[in-house]
């Protein structure tokens, strides 16, 4: 699912073992066993919810800041081949995630949805980073109102009305998160500074989310649909919150990434293969069944994320790209060569 990086820019190991903690999330929000402790509230399973898929975006939105120049972004044809890639992904990445829907396991695919992002991030790559943020929090202030005032019965998630207003991923609430990952992409992630920055943010975030939430429950008469940090309650306090669980996730992998780089690699395998990760696991819930869903134990769980673990760490050792990414970035590169071939550098 990970967007190849601009082939002029080392690989950060540190974003890769971000999206490979969001994929194992997402696998465990599926097919963890729930713990319904005390602490933190609903049990560590609810962690798993909701948390990992909006980590997913906002890494989404690094990964196509990378792809067209990082901090430095690229300009006229090399934009324009950047966009065409991207769009061609969202399609290839739409029909993937049509054809896992019909397997019909109880598993929300996220992809649908994924590949909508992918084209509205396309249009929006050449902006600054204000205005991606600027962009970002009036998604996550106004998206979620405007979605309750637009949605009057329940939507399918998986009819096109649902990839925008859907109860899950509905994409004019989550761009936001795709528009902070943009705009976190356009820095330099390599800074020290950056790093102390995103953790102070992170945390100033956590607690304006679910703090917020409280308060607003206590002492507003707002709607609940409106003052929720539940995991994909899709407000703004959740947006909040889960943004800054990703700004502490990212900043922690990219140190833990400089660190110890050895230790991470198999995380990191997991995000390098990420768009197959996540598809080999639906397709094997839809072969074992739903009581893999429904029914969780905890060896189900350890045996999802270390059989995943060891074959991407084995695949990206031996064979390198994963064989859907590897699709993935053929097509899209074909796709963009014949349609606006970069003749230099900078476009």
């Amino acid at each position: 699912m990970a967007l190849p990086y601009d082939p002029r820019m080392r690989r950060i190991v540190g974003i890769d073992v971000a999206r490979g903690i969001a994929v194992l999330g997402m696998m465990t929000a599926h097919v963890g066993p729930d713990d319904h402790g005390p602490v933190p509230p609903g049990g560590f399973a609810q962690l798993a919810d909701g948390r990992p898929s909006a980590l997913f975006v906002v890494l989404a939105g690094i990964s196509l800041a990378l792809l067209s120049g990082g901090a430095s972004p690229v300009s006229g044809g090399a934009m324009t081949n950047a966009r065409i890639r991207v769009v061609a992904r969202a399609f290839l990445v739409l029909f993937l995630g049509l054809v896992l829907v019909a397997l019909g396991t109880p598993v929300v695919v996220i992809l649908p949805t994924y590949a909508v992002l992918f084209v509205a991030g396309s249009v929006v790559l050449g902006w600054t980073r204000r205005a991606l943020l600027a962009a970002s929090v009036a998604f996550a202030v106004l998206g979620p109102p405007l979605v309750q005032w637009l949605v009057d019965d329940p939507v399918e998630q998986n009819s096109i009305p649902g990839l925008f207003v859907g109860p899950h991923y509905p994409a004019l609430i989550w761009m936001s998160y795709l528009l902070t990952g943009l705009a976190v992409g356009r820095s330099d992630l390599r800074s020290p500074r950056l790093r102390h920055v995103g953790v102070l943010v992170g945390l100033g975030l956590v607690l304006l989310g679910h703090g917020g939430a409280w308060l607003a429950q206590r002492a507003t008469s707002w709607p609940p649909e409106l003052t929720s940090s539940a995991p994909h309650a899709s407000t703004t306090f959740e947006l909040a919150g889960n943004t800054g669980v990703a700004f502490l996730v990212l900043v922690g992998s990219l140190a833990a990434a400089d660190r110890w780089p050895r230790a991470v690699s198999p995380v990191a395998a997991v995000g390098s293969l990420a768009l197959t990760a996540y598809t080999v696991h639906i397709v094997v819930i839809a072969i074992v069944g739903d009581d893999v869903v429904f029914q969780p134990t905890v060896l189900s769980w350890l045996a999802f994320l270390g059989v995943t673990t060891a074959a991407c760490w084995a695949w990206a050792r031996f064979l390198g790209r994963g064989p859907l990414e590897r699709v993935m970035h053929e097509v899209s590169t074909v796709v963009a060569q014949d349609t606006t071939p970069v003749r230099d550098a900078q476009g």
